[in-house]
């Protein structure tokens, strides 16, 4: 029986910051951002509790460029990828261990946020609100020009032989 294992994570949360872009110097591209994910529960007191936890994401290649292009701090999105530990020295040459998730794949909720929804409602309802004004001053006119009294028109009447009909 083969030995088989399994590295798979997947999280739904809010980007933390805006994805950084970057590229090694062999030009591959590397993009980096933060994801919160939270918890609610209350407690048996009935308390409402909160937990939150924050991720490093890491994307490579064309994920990597993709992600810069399309999400925005705040967006909530959908990644998929595997767990790895990096073993980082600090500046005080202390040792730390980052905890990182190297993206598969994801998935962006909402392309916008609250506040650029509503700002993007406010200016359809203008522009509704300017052709419903052009639709009025058209019918309008149309209405003027229908009091008028209608100019004959001598038309030639046209006679549809069955060799006319394309089909």
């Amino acid at each position: 029986m083969a030995n088989r294992s399994l590295n798979r994570v997947q999280l739904i949360g809010n980007l933390t910051r805006d994805p950084e872009l970057r590229y090694t110097p062999n030009g591959t591209a590397v993009c980096t951002f933060g994801l919160a994910t939270s918890r609610y529960w209350m407690t048996s007191e009935g308390e409402k509790k909160e937990e939150t936890q924050f991720h490093r994401i890491v994307a490579w290649n064309k994920l990597a460029e993709l992600c810069g292009q399309i999400l925005k701090k705040g967006q909530r999105v959908y990644v998929e990828g595997r767990l790895t530990y990096r073993t980082i020295t600090d500046k005080q040459g202390n040792q730390k261990i980052v905890t990182e998730i190297v993206l598969d794949d994801f998935i962006a909720f909402n392309s916008t946020k609250p506040k650029e929804k509503e700002e993007a409602r406010e200016e359809k309802t203008e522009e509704a609100k300017k052709e419903a004004e052009a639709q009025s001053e058209i019918e309008e006119k149309t209405e003027e020009s229908s009091m008028e009294e209608p100019k004959e028109e001598k038309k030639e009447e046209e006679k549809i032989e069955p060799d006319d009909i394309p089909f």
